[in-house]
């Protein structure tokens, strides 16, 4: 008997835990100088770094410039292919910088609508277009260079990328059959 009590009040306590945890999903968040950004999403927006914007690319057979100069010995990269690689990965570099910290300053400015109480339903619009446009080209100029990138590579080093960064060993072509048919 007092083993099931025991048991009972654990998952009493789980569940209240559990129930309050799911209500206050951002709890902290307040503190934070842009609520809409954690630190390191900043600090990832500041240095260039992709965010998870080129996923589509990623998982579907092309990888990202900063990824393959990291595993460049393991993919057995000519220097030639090294060379071209950290071209593509310098100018992925100085193209969003610049937009990762132009939507640092946007997310900033829609907080501080929020925050000073001045939003409008026109401010607004604004705010959340220009941070729209912004993220567009941002998602774009790592999509492109994945892209660029997956054009310097053999089939043979991206289906090494992929076994050495964890992803499905399914080539794209034999996947989409498997999925249509």
């Amino acid at each position: 008997m007092k083993q099931l009590v025991l048991t009972a009040t654990t998952l009493v306590i789980l569940c209240y835990s559990t129930s309050v945890q799911s209500q206050q999903p951002y709890a902290g968040f307040a503190q934070r100088p842009i609520k809409a950004l954690s630190e390191q999403q900043v600090d990832d927006l500041r240095a260039g770094r992709g965010m998870a914007l080129a996923l589509a690319a990623e998982l579907n057979g092309y990888p990202g410039p900063s990824h393959v100069l990291e595993l460049a010995d393991h993919l057995d990269l000519s220097p030639d292919q090294r060379t071209r690689v950290q071209q593509l990965f310098d100018a992925m570099e100085q193209e969003t910088v610049p937009l990762g910290t132009k939507l640092i300053e946007q997310e900033r400015e829609l907080d501080y609508l929020f925050s000073a109480g001045v939003v409008t339903p026109d401010t607004l619009q604004a705010a959340v277009a220009a941070i729209s446009v912004t993220l567009s080209h941002l998602r774009e100029g790592h999509l492109k260079y994945h892209l660029s990138t997956a054009a310097l590579l053999t089939q043979h080093q991206k289906q090494q990328y992929a076994e050495l960064r964890g992803y499905r060993q399914l080539g794209n072509a034999e996947e989409h059959q498997h999925r249509h048919q």
